[in-house]
């Protein structure tokens, strides 16, 4: 019987046609936007005073070709460490443009870097995809790829012990989080507010010209953050932008993609908006079978329209590629680093 997805679908239409009768004007709407966003993610404090020290721990260094990839770890919040690593040309000079760089599902960092799950080096394959962070760092960005609550080494213990074999601890950290009135969007966009705060103390980094770079899951970290830290100047979100119904609601997902209540005030492509002014860059496959591009090309014109009635349509670009859901970096790779290397700090 179709009679239930008939009433989510009249559940979902309500609320877009509510959405689309809210008053005000461009500027106040985003800011209520913005503020229901926030509401929505769950609360957590940052730390203040002596609290908000780092406390940076230097975990290796390993001194490659062309590049220097260290690994270090920091504090983020209520007393949480998270383990980041930085791969920096050699050949740097004064003050240098950066990009947090964040992974999606799979076994963590040490995918954007060029490492396989035990920490040897992967097999070269020659695509692009393989190592994130050197192909940046080539580019001359100093690259900062943090480990995202719930994967590699910062899995929930009970995990480890309960199941080896899990590669995430999503489910468990999402419901534990969603009884308290939190979300684990909101507990990674946070970490990500202070990844990028300690970006900008870093020798080598202009503190102005900040990036980031997501995909999959890592797209919801880079696309949130981006809407709520001015510190984040320009982004490429990849094979995530799409519309909620599209894509998260249209079939089985992790539990991580889902903000309860969003939809009373938000599609993706609104929030997405959020990031508007600021330059940035969806990157999509073609057969992508978990983010489809029909709704992510709906979620591409949706802002174009935004950013063409801010005057700035140069500031949005897009790449829909020969492929799956997988890393293409055919065009975005010098786009970011072509964007921030222009940026006036």
């Amino acid at each position: 019987m179709p009679q239930l997805d008939s009433f989510l679908d009249g559940i979902y239409d309500a609320l877009q046609e509510q959405r689309g009768s809210q008053m005000g004007s461009r500027e106040q709407k985003r800011l209520e936007l913005r503020s229901r966003l926030i509401e929505s993610l769950g609360s957590f404090d940052m730390p203040q005073g002596e609290d908000a020290d780092f406390r940076p721990i230097l975990l290796e260094s390993v001194e490659l070709e062309d590049v220097i990839r260290e690994r270090v770890e920091i504090s983020t919040l209520g007393g949480l460490r998270m383990p980041v690593y930085i791969m920096k040309p050699k050949q740097l000079q004064g003050k240098n443009p950066a990009v947090l760089l964040w992974h999606g599902h799979g076994y963590g960092s040490r995918s954007l870097v060029g490492l396989q799950e035990d920490g040897s080096p992967k097999p070269e394959t020659g695509k692009r995809g393989d190592n994130i962070a050197l192909e940046l760092a080539r580019r001359g960005l100093v690259v900062v790829a943090p480990e995202v609550a719930g994967f590699g080494d910062r899995r929930l213990e009970r995990d480890r012990l309960q199941d080896p074999s899990l590669k995430n601890s999503c489910y468990n950290l999402s419901v534990s989080l969603m009884m308290a009135g939190k979300t684990t969007a909101g507990l990674r966009v946070y970490e990500a507010l202070r990844a990028s705060e300690y970006a900008s103390t870093l020798e080598e980094v202009d503190a102005g010209r900040i990036g980031n770079m997501g995909h999959s899951g890592g797209g919801t970290i880079a696309s949130l953050s981006a809407a709520l830290d001015p510190r984040i100047q320009a982004s490429v979100v990849g094979i995530y932008p799409n519309t909620y119904r599209g894509s998260i609601l249209a079939m089985r997902h992790c539990l991580c993609n889902y903000i309860p209540g969003m939809l009373l005030h938000a599609e993706m492509p609104d929030l997405l908006g959020l990031i508007a002014p600021k330059p940035l860059f969806i990157e999509a496959g073609m057969d992508d079978p978990i983010f489809p591009v029909a709704t992510t090309r709906e979620a591409i014109r949706i802002l174009e329209n935004i950013y063409a009635d801010m005057g700035l349509s140069s500031n949005l670009d897009s790449h829909v590629f020969e492929g799956r859901h997988e890393v293409s970096g055919e065009r975005s790779f010098d786009w970011l680093a072509n964007t921030l290397t222009r940026l006036k700090s």
